[in-house]
C-alpha cells in the first residue's frame, strides 16, 4: 500500500483547492487523529500526530471491510496495544448519514458514532460521508495527484465530485466566492436514463435482475461486468477460454477493463466504451445540477487505473451532449483524482479541524 507522507494543516499552508470549513485563524493543538475511509471493499485506517500545524503519520493499514464484523473491531486490531492514545476520530462512510449513523450501502454495518465513541473511550468522533471526505482530501492534493481528463477555463464556481468504484459516489462543493463548502450527496443511487434503444435494452436487464436501475448499477466495478454479460449474451460471441479462465481467478471486472485496454476482446472493449460514456453523461448531468464551472473531479479506484490508455474522445463526446447547454459544459474542466489516498485525507484533516474547534 502507497504510504501517507505528513503534509501540512491548510490552515497554515492552504491547498489548491480551498475549503471553507479548514480556513480558521484559530492554533492547531496537540493531539492524535485517527483517520477512516470506510468502503464497501476495504477500509484505511491512519493515525496522525498533530504538531506545529503538520499532521505526522504514526501508522497506516488497509483492511478488507465485509471479513470484519464492525468498524471498532478493525481499530482494536489496527492498535494492537502499541499506539499513543487518540484524542479524535473521523471516519468516511459510503452511505448516507443520520444524526451520526449510518447503515453501510455496500457493506453489512451498522455504524453510530455514540457506541463507537463509548467502547473506544474516544470523546471526539466525527462521522462523515465518504465523499464529504474525499471533497475535504482535495484541500492536501497537488497538481501532480491530478490528470485533466477535458480542458476548460478557469472560472470560478461550484464543483462536483462522482467516483465510480465498489459503488458510484457523488459530492458537491459549494463556492461562496473565495472558499469550497463541500456537501454529501447520493446521487449515485438516481434512477439511470436511457438515450437510445440499446440503454433501454441495458435498463430492461438491469431492472429484470435487480428490480431499480440507479447509475451507480452502470458506473461501478459491478456495473462493468453485469454490462459485459449482457452484451456478451446479445452478440452471440463465445466467451474466450482463456478469459473465463482469468475471470474466475481475478476481480471479473478488473480483468474486463484491462483486456478491453489491450484490445483483446471485442466485447470488453464494447463494455468499457459503454461504461466511459454512462460516466460522461452522468457526469455532465451533475455539472448541469450543480452549474459546476468549478470543476468535475473523478475519483474512485477505477479511472486512476485506466486514464493513460482509455479513449479520451468517447468521454469528451458524451459529456458535451445536453444540447442548449453544451456551452456551459464546454466550460466545465474535468480532472481525475490520481492519490488513492484522498479519503483518508479529507477524514484526517475533518478530524484534526474537529479537535481545534472544541
Amino acid at each position: 500500500m502507497k504510504k501517507i507522507e505528513s503534509f501540512s494543516l491548510p490552515v497554515i499552508h492552504e491547498g489548491q483547492i480551498p475549503l471553507a470549513f479548514l480556513h480558521t485563524s484559530e492554533p492547531h493543538k496537540k493531539g492524535v487523529v485517527l483517520a477512516a475511509d470506510v468502503g464497501g471493499t476495504k477500509t484505511d485506517l491512519a493515525l496522525f500526530k498533530i504538531k506545529d500545524g503538520e499532521l505526522i503519520l504514526l501508522k497506516e493499514n488497509s483492511y478488507p471491510t465485509k471479513t470484519h464484523k464492525s468498524f471498532v473491531e478493525i481499530v482494536h486490531k489496527f492498535q494492537n496495544g502499541d499506539l499513543p492514545s487518540i484524542d479524535g476520530v473521523c471516519l468516511g462512510v459510503a452511505g448516507p448519514i443520520t444524526q451520526g449513523k449510518v447503515h453501510g450501502t455496500n457493506f453489512p454495518w451498522d455504524i453510530d458514532s455514540e457506541e463507537i465513541s463509548k467502547e473506544l473511550h474516544i470523546p471526539s468522533i466525527s462521522l462523515i460521508n465518504d465523499m464529504e471526505a474525499n471533497a475535504y482530501g482535495l484541500a492536501a492534493l497537488q497538481e501532480k495527484d491530478f490528470e485533466t481528463l477535458k480542458y476548460g477555463p478557469n472560472i470560478p464556481g461550484n464543483a462536483a465530485l462522482i467516483s465510480p468504484g465498489t459503488g458510484l459516489g457523488e459530492a458537491g462543493l459549494f463556492w461562496d466566492g473565495s472558499h469550497y463548502h463541500p456537501f454529501a450527496t447520493e446521487g449515485g443511487h438516481c434512477d439511470f436514463s436511457p438515450r437510445n434503444d440499446s440503454d433501454i435494452e441495458i435498463w430492461q436487464y438491469l431492472l429484470q435482475k435487480y428490480g431499480h436501475v440507479s447509475w451507480e448499477r452502470l458506473i461501478s466495478g459491478p456495473g462493468i461486468y453485469d454490462i459485459y454479460l449482457l452484451l456478451r449474451r446479445v452478440s452471440g460471441e463465445k466467451e474466450p477460454q482463456w478469459l473465463k479462465g482469468k475471470m474466475a481467478k481475478d476481480d471479473p471486472s478488473a480483468v474486463i477493463t484491462e483486456t478491453a485496454l489491450e484490445n483483446n476482446d471485442s466485447v470488453c472493449v464494447e463494455t468499457l466504451e459503454l461504461f466511459i460514456r454512462f460516466l460522461a453523461i452522468e457526469a455532465a448531468q451533475l455539472a448541469l445540477k450543480f452549474k459546476a464551472t468549478g470543476g468535475v473531479y473523478i475519483g474512485g479506484g477505477i479511472l486512476p487505473k485506466i486514464i493513460k490508455r482509455m479513449n479520451r474522445e468517447i468521454f469528451y463526446g458524451n459529456f458535451v451532449q445536453s444540447g442548449r447547454l453544451n456551452s456551459l459544459l464546454q466550460m466545465v474542466p474535468v480532472k481525475v483524482i490520481l492519490n488513492e489516498k484522498t479519503a483518508l485525507l479529507g477524514a484526517a484533516y475533518y478530524g484534526a479541524t474537529a479537535l481545534i474547534k472544541e
